[in-house]
């Protein structure tokens, strides 16, 4: 199991805890590690493998994230690059914002499926500042992984969420970027 984090509700419920005993394996920043009980955590650039079904080896990098702005960062929070070869990453953006962490991981890896959790999530605690990619941001994220596809998360369900998937449209669109955006149904899985 992938998790950015553990200390929110929205992105660990009592559901996705009941999971964990039936994950294998938890990777997670190194403060949720030692929460969780789980195998060491992981800091950004770190990677380790995983065999696939096939014998064919996954590898898994953290990447920074910043859950907020900068002077009320939410975090310890991280993403995730996965590749089984070097042209086929696919990235986890985590809760995240836009800033030059993921510019870094758009320099580092050739991304041609970019995973964003937007809604541009809020929280009174911050004031006005978001948590996770707002419209604009996941733009600049799409011009920065230039050949990805980007797949929407994250941004309905919550009440912290102040950006819909309307908004999120209606910017892409007028951004030209429309053609990027590939939606997952709700409890439907897609091939990326």
């Amino acid at each position: 199991m992938l998790l950015s984090h553990d200390h929110h509700f929205d992105n660990l419920d009592h559901a996705g805890r009941r999971l964990l005993s039936s994950a294998g394996r938890v990777l997670t920043t190194v403060e949720g590690a030692a929460r969780l009980g789980a195998e060491p955590g992981l800091v950004p650039w770190q990677a380790t493998s995983l065999e696939t079904r096939s014998g064919a080896p996954l590898r898994i990098t953290a990447t920074p994230a910043r859950h907020g702005p900068s002077h009320a960062d939410r975090g310890p929070v991280i993403g995730f690059v996965l590749e089984r070869e070097a042209e086929n990453a696919i990235y986890l953006s985590g809760d995240t914002v836009w800033y030059e962490g993921v510019a870094e991981v758009a320099a580092r890896f050739r991304v041609r499926t970019a995973v964003l959790f937007l809604g541009a999530a809020r929280v009174d605690a911050v004031g006005d500042w978001p948590l996770t990619f707002t419209a604009e941001g996941a733009i600049e994220a799409a011009r920065a992984l230039a050949r990805a596809t980007i797949v929407p998360l994250h941004f309905e369900g919550w009440a912290h969420f102040s950006e819909s998937r309307a908004q999120v449209e209606r910017a892409f669109a007028a951004a030209g970027l429309a053609d990027r955006l590939r939606w997952p149904p709700p409890g439907r899985s897609i091939e990326i």
